[in-house]
């Protein structure tokens, strides 16, 4: 791996953040167990001349911006700004411990899509000029906006966004509000009606995303049956058969008018509170988007720095475009440019099968593969270099 490395950096330069001399930057390395932090660079050189001689296994720059930002304690760099970073890592995606390598790079480039598109584009209002995307050279992408308006956010407020993205605290009663009517007045009492209002078409952010999911909702409530139901919606698994049934009912004969009028007025109250309820414990954490939710709210974090190689998986930092995005696969367009094709002598610790670089792999034992897929194997910890019979050969030379 060092060998590689010190290759592809001998080739190679970083991409330099803006600001790239207010910028702190850390390193791990291959043989020491520690991060080297409290760096700055006054020049590009300067930075390709300890990447080539140097050979870090990890590479960060900070989201910060610092008037000294080689200073050997936070207190002393002076805090100028941060990036807006937001992270999806897809060790945190639920069922990531069964899933392959490269379908957690489906799965998290799926919610990243999500997060881009849904949250930071429409919700947020962000150009796609505003957002830099990366992918991490591991298991996943960062979002950064370094716009000048977002750079002074502290962490209180950078905690809200990640709130509002993950649909943390969302208020049930503020999406659909309850509305009392008074149907008769006699004497000094009133015949009250309650029923829930819904979010009108113009709707924006949570408000629109909850209408258009309370209609996915309707919609299965008069095509599915009772079993189905509860298998969808598990809210709803101790509700009785024949209830359900009287639910469907309801909303065949007024499900169609309550988007018009925007409100519950012509369900009863027990459809209505199943309705909420599902809304508000099945439907809304499913709209949610994925973030690391420590990441964004750190305004002196450390991140990786594209165009280096990670030490965990041999691919490289890789800054796309949002096009690119929608198909853009690591282990075809991470790898990094000084990767050979040469044959290169593995032993896997375990059967693997995986595809890279258009080539399929199904291997195990002791076998031959590219340098390209030798390095990835070995990151990941799959494999060792060389074969471990020809080791145990040489221990009786």
């Amino acid at each position: 791996m060092f060998k590689t490395f010190r290759k592809y950096y001998r080739y190679n330069m970083p991409t330099l953040p803006d600001r790239f001399t207010k910028r702190e930057f850390g390193f791990m390395f291959f043989d020491k167990d520690m991060v080297q932090r409290h760096m700055g660079f006054k020049a590009p050189e300067e930075l390709k001349r300890f990447m080539s001689s140097s050979v870090p296994s990890h590479s960060y720059y900070s989201t910060a911006y610092y008037r000294r930002p080689d200073a050997p304690t936070m207190e002393e760099k002076g805090w100028l700004g941060a990036e807006l970073i937001f992270d999806l890592d897809a060790d945190h995606l639920e069922g990531a411990a069964s899933m392959s390598y490269s379908e957690m790079l489906v799965r998290i480039r799926e919610e990243m899509i999500t997060l881009v598109d849904s949250f930071l584009f429409n919700d947020l209002g962000f150009d796609e000029r505003d957002v830099n995307l990366t992918f991490s050279g591991g298991r996943g992408y960062h979002a950064h906006i370094p716009k000048m308006n977002v750079l002074s956010l502290g962490t209180q407020e950078r905690r809200e966004l990640v709130d509002f993205i993950t649909c943390t605290g969302l208020n049930i009663d503020w999406v659909f509000p309850v509305k009392t009517t008074v149907i008769s007045t006699f004497k000094d009492a009133k015949n009250t009606s309650d029923h829930r209002l819904i979010p009108p078409e113009d709707s924006g952010g949570w408000r629109r995303r909850m209408r258009d999911g309370l209609k996915e909702v309707v919609d299965d409530f008069l095509e599915r049956d009772a079993k189905e139901l509860k298998s969808l919606y598990p809210s709803i698994k101790g509700v009785g058969n024949d209830t359900l049934r009287n639910m469907c009912q309801n909303l065949k004969d007024h499900g169609g008018s309550i988007f018009k009028r925007n409100n519950m007025a012509g369900l009863t109250a027990t459809t209505q509170k199943y309705l909420i309820q599902i809304m508000a414990t099945d439907v809304a954490p499913r709209l949610s988007g994925e973030v690391d939710k420590p990441v964004t709210p750190d305004i002196k974090r450390l991140i990786r720095l594209p165009g280096t190689v990670h030490g965990k998986s041999g691919l490289r930092v890789t800054s796309i475009t949002r096009d690119e995005l929608t198909r853009f696969d690591p282990l075809e367009s991470a790898i990094p440019n000084t990767y050979t094709d040469e044959p290169t002598k593995v032993t896997l610790k375990r059967g693997y099968e995986f595809d890279m670089n258009g080539q399929h792999f199904s291997l195990e034992g002791e076998t031959e593969v590219p340098e390209f897929a030798a390095v990835f194997l070995v990151g990941r910890k799959v494999a060792d270099i060389g074969y471990l019979s020809e080791h145990r050969d040489s221990l009786f030379d």
